[in-house]
């Protein structure tokens, strides 16, 4: 009898008769005994279907035995599907009543074409064409200047060329490690002979490099686990040997552990890009579940994704891969046995359920995809009217919430999330440390690419949300598009409660792109040069703050924040239409905007000699250079010292916005300008060319070199405004000069 014990049967069909030449059948067997499942290894011609019987292997007492087996509950498809497809109609006749897993996804040029159509994912695929021949080719390289011409099936990085024009006839073609230089007539015969061997495509070349100058990129593992929910199998770098441009394994590339590698290659950014990866991978494999489902009516359970992360750090997907390998370095082949085994028992007890999706997939996909999302979702379980506040924008996400938080604190017990705590796997902690004796909860929701707000939302659902102003952060993973950013953020506003408080700067021009059109809830807005429902006026700098004036139910209130900066009062403005709305009093409004400042965000040193240090080395981007240098020019006694840091994720606004900030600075009067950081000097010059003086202009990209300027330009009585993106680490130029300058 089948599963006398209710023992889940898992058969492995492959094209090979013999289980010792196939090395993960062994895993699979050990593991599935271990899950308390039985396992057998059969090939198509050894299945008899009038006595629905399989003459299989078992592996009993430390060798592979043969056996008559029944039919099994769930088939793993471990084989060839060219090599299986001579057995396509006994293998379909067993597809009619028992489940399958591990589906073809088909080759990565089908792939990649789903991907196009559908559009979601377009964004991060590289270009891809498939040669007909070689004018077709020439066009392409003529556009591009340096392509990867590959077999459209290629596996474990076999017969792949990196090809650059090097000159009007000359072409430099890299394969493995071997470089060559051809004429035109030359690569024309290689790639006829390759043509006539296969289909190839041809791509741009876009490639990952460590510091140490290796070429590397990420495989991204994902499968489905025993409750049928994708998970991250693992997530590793491979990185090319010196001299090679192809890190797959098999071409002597090697890996490394994950977080070790990133914390080398990206410092403070590396959490968030671990998270932005795994995301990133489980996000793509339920869009190509869902294709696979609609197109089909198959459902998949395991791919590989292999991605590469420009100078802007996005992420370029250059092929996925079904049933990919794991690194034998890593022992991993276990993790994904395991997962292997426990899917397909899941799939074996709840064939039904499995059936449904594909057959709802086929009917109405956009039921299917609301599915996978709520399956994906698992809201806080929260006490009913309780303010969940959630605050994203491109600046001012963490002074908001630090406002939101000091003042609901005079009367209430918060869950405030801590500094810069922002991603979604924060969120997912935070979700789990909120509890009944919380009154509120405020929260900040960063962003650097779609679908991860709408994740956020998913994890905690908000009822007030505020986006304090659309900015250039993070525009370069938008095409440098300010609308895709706005289009990213509005995310919140379609994941809220659409009943809830909305909170929006009227003086940010970028925040008409934001898209309210079917909000439902009631909307506030802030401002401080326009009309608003929370307007600031006779604003003021004081020594280590900013005064001003609001109308509140009608009487004039004067507030006060601790921190410097017009842009600072607008995050003011936020937390204070926030308490308003929840029925804080005026007093409260007063005493919580006194709060703690969160560090390193135009924070003031003052030094010896009358001299001030303007420390704001967190975040830097165009919007914050320009609001910091007005703290500078407000503020300064007598010279005005700026030294900045590069910014980031800018793509291709870099430059312009670079130049921007250089007139600024010379707009502004700043005596002394020093940028630090690779093609800073873009601002340098800028500023020159608007006509200042190139004496006191100064460019650097080595710190102690930097320094040792210091030493010698500050003065008495000067302000020094030191601005950069944290991942530049310009808070060491703080602290050199709180040290150097120390009081005696």
């Amino acid at each position: 009898m089948k599963g006398s014990l209710a023992m889940t049967i898992i058969g492995m069909l492959h094209h090979r008769l013999d289980p010792t030449t196939v090395l993960k059948s062994y895993a699979y067997a050990a593991v599935a005994k271990a899950e308390g499942a039985q396992f057998f290894y059969f090939t198509p011609k050894s299945v008899d279907f009038a006595k629905r019987s399989i003459r299989a292997k078992v592996y009993e007492d430390g060798q592979w035995q043969e056996k008559t087996m029944p039919f099994p509950d769930v088939i793993y498809n471990a084989g060839s599907p060219e090599k299986l497809s001579v057995s396509k109609e006994i293998i379909d006749r067993l597809k009619e009543e028992i489940p399958f897993t591990t589906y073809s996804i088909g080759n990565k040029w089908n792939v990649m074409k789903r991907l196009k159509e559908a559009k979601e994912f377009e964004q991060y695929l590289i270009p891809s064409e498939i040669v007909k021949d070689a004018d077709v080719f020439h066009k392409f390289i003529n556009y591009y200047k340096r392509v990867v011409f590959k077999p459209i099936d290629g596996r474990k990085g076999k017969g792949i060329y990196f090809i650059t024009k090097a000159g009007p006839k000359n072409f430099e073609v890299k394969k493995d490690s071997t470089n060559t230089i051809y004429s035109k007539p030359q690569l024309d015969a290689l790639l006829k002979e390759q043509l006539a061997s296969g289909t190839f495509i041809m791509q741009p070349y876009i490639q990952s490099i460590t510091k140490a100058g290796q070429v590397y990129d990420f495989r991204l593992h994902v499968q489905k686990n025993g409750e049928g929910k994708w998970v991250v199998t693992t997530v590793y770098p491979r990185i090319a040997p010196n001299g090679s441009i192809i890190p797959n394994i098999n071409n002597g590339g090697f890996t490394n552990y994950l977080d070790p590698f990133l914390e080398q290659e990206f410092k403070e950014e590396a959490y968030n890009i671990r998270r932005m990866l795994e995301h990133f991978s489980l996000a793509l494999a339920h869009h190509l579940d869902d294709i696979q489902m609609e197109k089909f009516g198959e459902v998949i359970d395991e791919i590989g994704i292999d991605v590469g992360l420009d100078q802007q750090q996005k992420i370029w997907m250059y092929e996925v891969n079904w049933r990919p390998g794991c690194p034998p370095a890593f022992y991993l082949e276990l993790d994904v046995v395991i997962n292997s085994i426990r899917y397909a028992m899941y799939l074996a007890k709840n064939p039904k359920r499995v059936k449904k999706k594909m057959v709802q997939q086929k009917s109405n996909p956009g039921e299917v995809k609301k599915e996978i999302v709520q399956q994906k979702s698992n809201p806080v379980e929260i006490k009913k009217n309780l303010p969940i506040i959630a605050i994203t924008g491109s600046a001012g996400k963490t002074t908001t919430k630090a406002f939101v938080g000091s003042i609901l604190s005079k009367q209430w017990n918060v869950f405030e999330s801590k500094d810069y705590w922002n991603t979604t796997e924060h969120t997912k902690k935070h979700k789990e440390e909120i509890n009944d004796s919380h009154q509120a909860v405020v929260l900040e929701y960063g962003m650097a690419y779609p679908g991860i707000i709408t994740n956020h939302c998913s994890i905690i659902q908000p009822n007030i949300s505020i986006v304090t102003n659309i900015g250039l952060a993070h525009v370069g993973n938008f095409d440098g598009d300010v609308r895709g950013v706005a289009k990213a953020k509005s995310e919140l506003i379609h994941g809220m409660d659409q009943q809830g408080l909305l909170i929006l700067n009227k003086d940010d021009d970028n925040s008409r792109f934001l898209e309210t059109q079917q909000f439902k809830g009631k909307m506030l807005t802030v401002g401080i040069k326009r009309d608003a429902d929370y307007r600031a006026y006779d604003l003021q700098y004081k020594d280590i703050g900013m005064s001003f004036k609001m109308k509140l139910h009608g009487q004039e209130i004067e507030l006060y924040i601790p921190i410097l900066g017009e842009h600072h009062v607008y995050n003011a403005l936020n937390a204070v239409a926030v308490a308003d709305y929840l029925g804080f009093s005026p007093l409260d409004i007063q005493a919580g905007l006194n709060f703690k400042k969160p560090p390193r965000r135009l924070t003031i040193y003052n030094l010896r000699d009358d001299i001030t240090v303007i420390d704001d080395t967190v975040h830097s981007h165009p919007q914050g250079v320009r609001a910091a240098i007005d703290v500078l020019t407000n503020i300064a006694k007598k010279r005005k010292v700026a030294i900045i840091g590069q910014m980031r994720e800018l793509g291709v606004l870099r430059e312009e916005e670079y130049r921007k900030v250089g007139e600024y600075i010379y707009e502004e009067g700043i005596d002394e300008f020093i940028t630090y950081g690779f093609r800073t000097d873009e601002m340098s010059n800028a500023a020159i060319e608007m006509g200042m003086d190139p004496a006191r202009v100064h460019h650097f990209i080595n710190k102690d070199a930097l320094h040792a300027l210091l030493d010698k330009l500050i003065k008495p009585h000067d302000t020094i405004l030191v601005k950069g993106a944290s991942k530049t680490n310009m808070f060491e130029t703080v602290k050199y000069l709180d040290q150097t300058l120390k009081e005696e």
